[in-house]
């Protein structure tokens, strides 16, 4: 077990990271919010799905989630289609201008980050990848029916068919 001065620093270290959520937030366009970014992320990783499952991935109450679809939809970046199973429900889908937005979306983020971290190795920046997937993972096993310290095996994410145990959509 690391020292309590090594958890106190690491405390100090992810507050920090606020500035680096900060600078991805500043390479957004300005009419392309956060919340929608999100929405466009989860419906183009995980595919069409009903508004109550993107709250679920999101982490965020339904209101909330409503008003950036809405906002993604007046955008044309998102459509609202009946759901075949219930006509009462509506689908959401990712239109192509949503994709499109997405790809410039991603191109920005990796010219920031390309830029930013000019001065570390590949192996550096895969470090720190690893090490932040190891961290959500730690986090995301603590719960119900989840891993015990120091002795995680993936075994906790048994019935999970993606990352979305981990609530972070970006």
């Amino acid at each position: 077990m690391a020292a309590r001065s090594q958890y106190e620093e690491l405390a100090r270290q992810l507050s920090a990271v606020g500035a680096v959520k900060r600078g991805l937030a500043r390479i957004l366009p300005a009419e392309c919010p956060g919340g929608s970014a999100s929405v466009l992320t989860l419906l183009s990783r995980y595919g069409e799905m009903r508004i109550t499952r993107l709250a679920e991935l999101l982490a965020v109450d339904m209101s909330v989630t409503s008003r950036h679809v809405a906002h993604a939809v007046e955008n044309g970046w998102v459509e609202r289609l009946a759901d075949p199973t219930d006509r009462r429900s509506r689908i959401l889908r990712l239109t192509p201008a949503g994709e499109e937005l997405l790809d410039d979306l991603s191109r920005r983020t990796t010219e920031m980050f390309a830029h930013n971290l000019i001065d570390w190795s590949d192996e550096e920046v895969g470090q720190l990848n690893t090490l932040l997937a190891r961290l959500r993972d730690s986090f995301a096993c603590r719960g119900p029916g989840g891993c015990t310290p120091g002795r995680h095996s993936g075994d906790c994410h048994v019935g999970h068919s993606d990352d979305s145990y981990t609530r972070t959509p970006v």
